[in-house]
């Protein structure tokens, strides 16, 4: 089962807060209470307190018995280096060791995962390799059987001239063989020697990098002076061309202003001519205006001249209208005449009612402009006259007979009450229809009687009405329309009056 990691902070909090002292009895210890030590660096910390182990404590880890105690020196300075490497080996070999011989502080850095144990528990493993030698010993033992032949050479107290001073200074630190501090100075000294042989090598990097740019930069110079050389012989050469142009401009210069002082001349001689010639015109357009003046009054003389003959032609009409005026109203008066209650159109719907005449169906079609209407019915006392069922077959073909007729008869109302005439509308029919809705104001509804035709009762009207009225029938019959026509009437096409009544 896997084993909950603690969290960083903590860790943090652990490795920042003192190692506590351990009760006598407490696993993986053997002799009395843990000396108190700092939680930073291992290199800052203090052995004082430090006491050699006893011979029986080395025995039981396995541990030869004969190996030097540890002085009472304090700990060295580790190069960073080497610390680093310390805190890496310890934090490999943390998990292989039992859990009792783990110190209590190191047991939750213990289930870290590898790659964080070292990164967050490098402040709590380097102090408990500074104050526990017991924990360092047996660090030490697991690290030996890694590292091989390495480890046995060191514990020793040699250092093989090809092995990693670094990696000999942490094994050194952790086995404490005798000498193992020169050791670790050794490595300080080989990462110092390192660090400055870098930086030698960097300085003598850049200033290899500066003399090639100094190279490179001497050569860029070059050959821009070579372009500038180049550049300023081109330079010279437009400049003696510029030289020459300006010369020719020069010469140019001169013979333009020469001209322009000939043109300057010439220009006020032609503005003399200009100021005679404009004179000439300002007498001419004196004189004309004088006759203009002249013609203008004759034409006002012209005009009230007109104008009073033109008084005296009104006044004569004017006499002439009220004479034939009062002659009409004396004669109304002599003849004893009534004014009319019923007119023609009326007398020959009476007469219609009682005398049959002959049917004809003859047909033919006649197109008219619906202006043309709009025109005849603004006459004075104009009568429309309207065969029914010819409009309403071209118009309403899809309806009823009864909705054609109401559809027809609602319209010509509409056109009655906007122009005050007077609307006829014939039907076909052998008897008048009965329950017909009333008709609208102004607008006569006709249907022709058994054997005659709509036709025939609008050429009975159109001869019943007097001559000179305007008389319009709208049908697209072409006999209707010659009938009628020879009777002094306006024959118009069907479309006329659908293409009106559309429009309002």
């Amino acid at each position: 089962m896997a084993r909950a990691e603690p969290s960083d902070d903590r860790l943090r909090e652990e490795a920042a807060e003192p190692a506590r002292p351990e009760r006598a009895g407490d696993p993986g210890r053997v002799g009395g209470p843990e000396p108190a030590s700092d939680a930073g660096d291992p290199a800052a910390a203090v052995a004082a307190d430090h006491t050699p182990e006893p011979a029986d404590r080395d025995s039981a880890d396995g541990e030869p018995a004969d190996r030097e105690p540890d002085d009472r020196e304090p700990e060295p300075t580790l190069p960073e280096p080497v610390r680093t490497r310390i805190i890496s080996l310890a934090a490999t070999a943390l998990p292989t060791l039992p859990v009792e011989e783990v110190p209590p502080p190191l047991r939750r850095v213990a289930k870290f995962a590898p790659n964080r144990r070292a990164r967050l528990g490098g402040g709590p493993i380097a102090t408990q390799l500074a104050a526990d030698p017991l924990f360092r010993q047996r660090v030490a033992s697991r690290v030996l059987a890694e590292v091989g032949e390495l480890g046995s050479v060191v514990v020793s107290g040699g250092s093989p001239a090809a092995a990693d001073p670094v990696e000999v200074a942490a094994l050194a630190y952790l086995t404490r063989p005798a000498g193992w501090r020169d050791l670790v100075e050794n490595a300080g000294a080989a990462v110092r020697a390192e660090v400055d042989s870098a930086i030698v090598a960097e300085l003598v990097r850049e200033a290899e990098q500066r003399a090639t740019r100094a190279e490179h930069d001497r050569a860029v110079a070059k050959v821009e002076a070579d372009k500038l050389r180049d550049e300023v012989a081109r330079l010279r050469e437009e400049l003696g061309q510029l030289r020459e142009e300006n010369r020719v401009l020069g010469r140019t210069l001169r013979e333009a202003q020469a001209q322009h002082r000939r043109a300057a001349e010439l220009l006020a001689t032609e503005k003399g001519r200009a100021g005679r010639a404009a004179a000439d015109h300002e007498a001419e357009l004196r004189r004309i205006r004088a006759r203009l003046a002249e013609a203008e009054a004759a034409a006002g003389a012209v005009r009230q001249t007109a104008k009073e003959a033109r008084s005296v032609d009104d006044a004569r009409l004017w006499l002439l209208l009220e004479t034939i005026g009062r002659a009409a109203v004396g004669l109304r008066r002599e003849l004893a005449l009534d004014p009319a209650d019923r007119l023609p159109a009326d007398y020959v719907a009476d007469a219609f009612a009682e005398q049959p005449a002959a049917a004809n169906s003859a047909r033919a079609l006649d197109a008219d402009d619906p202006a043309r209407l709009d025109q005849l019915l603004a006459l004075p006392r104009a009568h429309l006259m309207v065969d029914g069922y010819n409009v309403t077959k071209r118009g309403f073909g899809d309806m009823s007979l009864e909705q054609q007729r109401k559809r027809l008869i609602t319209g010509l109302g509409g056109i009655a009450a906007q122009t005050g005439d007077e609307v006829t509308v014939v039907f076909d029919g052998a008897e008048r229809m009965h329950g017909l809705p009333p008709s609208p104001r102004g607008v006569r509804v006709l249907f022709s009687r058994k054997g005659e035709t709509a036709d025939d009762l609008i050429r009975r009207l159109v001869r019943a009405e007097p001559p000179g009225r305007p008389i319009v029938v709208v049908s697209s019959d072409r006999e209707v329309a010659d009938g009628v026509r020879r009777h002094g009437a306006y024959p118009l096409g069907a479309d006329s009056l659908l293409r009106r009544l559309a429009r309002s």
